[in-house]
């Protein structure tokens, strides 16, 4: 316990340099507090700060991008400290847990012994096995607004189970009451108070606070404080992944128990789950994909849904992947012929990196040179911008940084998948890509001030 609570690792994760309600602070300086359980039962936690994150997600059905947004709370600086300790705790009692009823390798998200393998590991992992079957069935799931929907009291009697008790200990219920119905206030709000926009400008300027209001100002904006009525917990805290995975537990057994009669296997990366059936005929397999449909409907598990249109399910032979989703369930979505799971696509022959996140890549490369090339390399302050920066982040040159970039992730995909497969593409072809993107866009660029002058 001493030692995770003073180590390096353990310090520079609990450190934070937005402004918040409370000073800066980490795990350095408030260790005694944190893991004293009487300090937790009568602590005040102070109000999240969200805001709705808009990410662009590429989409085959619409043959674009497409917004998606996910809300996002941060915690206060003293209240992370304890979210992250009380996190390990649970960590810990989980991994135990998951030990004894063998459902180890099943929830491998937000784990802290599974540190030294990534996203990466696990899709090979399930890849390999498809593979390795021959003949097999896979479903691919996904549930709709897990984080959103959990229902504080199963959470509750889930987290009794774990830590072996009728009743959850004061600090323990302190935790969990304020993760439950917990407060926050828009940082919109925050930002306006303070006469500041909501652009990247405005959210630095608002950070480089000491703090965002005082205790005495926090009283008086009372009526900016909103409060989660119902269910579910707020995404971005450091025990939110914990507290997920506690939560499926019995349904996490459950399927494992059932495909693990068939020799199968179930994985489940936060809200994404797959489940693969081998060795098994036509009539059988979508008799036991309809069973395990069917695990979502009851009520032993509230909270947890399948997304009916990501639900999708192959059938898979001789290098030959087929969506067979009309066979299970009538409404099923069968436009995606490729399998994808953790970030890579699987044709039933070759893996490659997952269509939207290399578009996403290719977009924020794109948007870079655009930026660099509009400004002819100068900032309005005068500032010059290298294009050493786009290379570093966008190109084969910064992948061997320190720091790294997408490009460091592909190649160590490469490594754990083989030269043989499509992934090698992506290095392949960046360097050119960089070149041809800013080429075009300095050229687009003259042309547009051309244009300008001759009106």
């Amino acid at each position: 316990m001493e030692s995770w609570l003073t180590s390096q690792k353990t310090i520079e994760k609990s450190k934070r340099y937005y402004a918040h309600f409370d000073y800066r602070t980490d795990m350095s300086k408030c260790k005694e507090y944190v893991s004293n359980p009487r300090n937790i039962a009568t602590h005040s936690f102070y109000p999240f700060v969200h805001y709705t994150k808009d990410m662009s997600k590429f989409s085959f059905e619409k043959k674009g991008l497409k917004e998606k947004h996910r809300d996002i709370c941060y915690a206060a600086h003293i209240d992370r400290c304890i979210f992250q300790y009380y996190n390990f705790l649970l960590n810990e009692l989980y991994n135990n847990e998951c030990d004894k009823l063998g459902i180890g390798d099943v929830a491998i998200a937000y784990r802290t012994n599974l540190r030294h393998q990534s996203n990466v590991d696990f899709a090979k992992k399930a890849i390999q096995f498809i593979r390795d079957s021959g003949n097999c069935y896979i479903m691919i799931g996904d549930f709709t607004k897990f984080f959103d929907n959990l229902d504080r009291n199963y959470l509750k009697h889930q987290w009794c189970n774990l830590l072996g008790v009728p009743k959850l200990p004061e600090d323990h219920y302190a935790v969990f009451k304020n993760i439950t119905h917990f407060s926050y206030i828009e940082l919109t709000d925050l930002l306006e108070l303070h006469n500041l926009e909501d652009s990247s400008s405005g959210r630095r300027e608002l950070n480089a606070r000491k703090r965002l209001l005082s205790p005495v100002e926090l009283r008086e904006k009372n009526d900016l404080i909103k409060k989660n009525q119902e269910h579910g917990i707020p995404q971005g805290s450091p025990i939110s992944g914990i507290l997920a995975n506690i939560y499926a537990i019995e349904i996490d057994k459950r399927l494992h128990d059932f495909v693990s009669e068939f020799n199968g296997m179930y994985m489940r990366y936060s809200d994404d789950f797959i489940v693969v059936l081998p060795n098994i005929d036509e009539s059988s397999a979508i008799e036991k994909l309809k069973t395990i449909n069917g695990f979502f409907d009851s009520a032993d598990c509230p909270g947890i849904e399948l997304q009916p249109n990501k639900t999708q399910y192959y059938s898979f032979s001789k290098n030959h992947l087929a969506n067979c989703g009309l066979k299970v369930n009538e409404e099923a979505d069968c436009s995606n012929q490729h399998l994808n799971f953790l970030g890579f696509t699987f044709d039933g022959n070759k893996v490659s990196l997952r269509a939207k996140t290399v578009s996403k890549y290719y977009q924020r490369m794109r948007r870079k040179s655009k930026t660099i090339a509009k400004s002819e390399n100068y900032t309005k302050t005068g500032k010059h911008i290298s294009k050493r920066n786009l290379y570093e982040r966008y190109s084969i040159r910064g992948a061997e940084s320190k720091k790294g970039n997408f490009l460091t992730y592909a190649n160590r995909a490469l490594d754990k998948f083989g030269a043989d497969e499509l992934i090698s593409l992506i290095p392949e072809r960046n360097m050119s890509k960089v070149r041809s993107f800013l080429k075009k866009d300095y050229t687009n660029n003259t042309k547009n001030k051309k244009g300008t002058t001759e009106l």
